[in-house]
């Protein structure tokens, strides 16, 4: 995709600091984009997370990829600082074309493969609220402002897509019930957005190389294939850009009301929309996954980018 097809265009990412978020802003930047990023990670204050990313450099980011990036300290489980999120928009620009759900900041209060009786009761409420009630209250408050403009897309973030986590258990009790709760979202939306003409959809990249992963394996986004010896299916992991100019390619799509309530993965709208990874690859860790578990023996991820 050539030039910038969303320039002068106005983006909301929440939860921009890391991850998905931080790649999903950078290239709607690139794209030509006003990129406001919200979160809890800013210049001397940190989330619960401890990490040292900051909203301030998601927008230098966002700003040096050739868009106009804006850091926003805002907790999105406090309406009253989305409220004035919104406001902020709203007085200087009018109105919202882009808005991308990605607050989450979960992994730290989730047990892999606990039982809800076992698992740590107050850790997977806080969990639920922070996966689920952070993009209602973000969508109470965003989405008439979204509604001014004619073609607005709401981008619903989570892991897996409706095919897969339909009939597969994601970890734990409330790690499945987070991310489903959603695609749900996103269907719910779709039949609220759609008659008055905007688009809802839910998201999910495939392995993402964050911040976090890269620590995991002690490797960096440049030697990412070294970790590929201890753990070969790594190699079906994905950029955070990948998952952003899957963003990109909805935003800039004149028909993207035919995705509507649906479940997409970024491997999938790569397929469709022809767009790569950083390294001219074209990951599809989803399809991989199904063809896995159908397969007698390791089936080689190279075969799937």
């Amino acid at each position: 995709m050539g030039g910038q097809p969303l320039k002068g265009k106005v983006a909301l990412v929440a939860g921009a600091t890391r991850g998905a978020g931080r790649g999903i802003a950078v290239q709607l930047g690139a794209a030509g984009a006003i990129v406001y990023g919200t979160g809890r990670s800013a210049e001397g204050h940190r989330s619960e997370y401890g990490r040292a990313e900051t909203l301030e450099e998601t927008a230098e980011l966002v700003t040096a990829a050739g868009g106009q990036g804006i850091a926003v300290r805002a907790d999105h489980l406090v309406p009253e600082q989305v409220a004035a999120v919104a406001k902020r928009i709203e007085a200087e620009h009018g109105g919202l074309d882009v808005l991308v759900n990605d607050v989450w900041g979960g992994e730290h209060l989730f047990e892999w493969e606990v039982p809800v009786w076992e698992h740590d009761l107050d850790n997977g409420l806080r969990l639920l609220r922070l996966a689920v009630e952070t993009h209602a209250v973000t969508n109470h408050f965003l989405l008439p402002l979204l509604l001014r403009r004619p073609g607005g897309l709401v981008v619903e973030m989570t892991d897996g897509t409706a095919e897969y986590n339909g009939t597969r258990y994601r970890n734990s009790l409330f790690y499945d019930l987070a991310k489903s709760s959603i695609l749900r979202m996103a269907f719910a939306l779709g039949h609220e957005l759609g008659p008055r003409g905007a688009t809802a959809v839910a998201l999910t990249p495939g392995w993402l190389r964050s911040e976090m992963m890269l620590e995991h394996f002690g490797v960096t986004e440049e030697t990412w294939r070294e970790a590929t010896e201890r753990e070969p299916r790594f190699g079906i992991s994905e950029s955070p850009a990948f998952v952003g100019r899957a963003v990109v390619a909805l935003a800039a799509d004149p028909e993207a009301a035919r995705w509507n309530g649906r479940s997409l993965s970024s491997g999938a709208l790569a397929r469709e929309y022809g767009f790569t990874d950083v390294d001219g690859e074209r990951p599809d860790c989803w399809r991989y996954l199904l063809d896995a578990e159908r397969a007698e023996g390791f089936l080689d991820p190279a075969d799937y980018r």
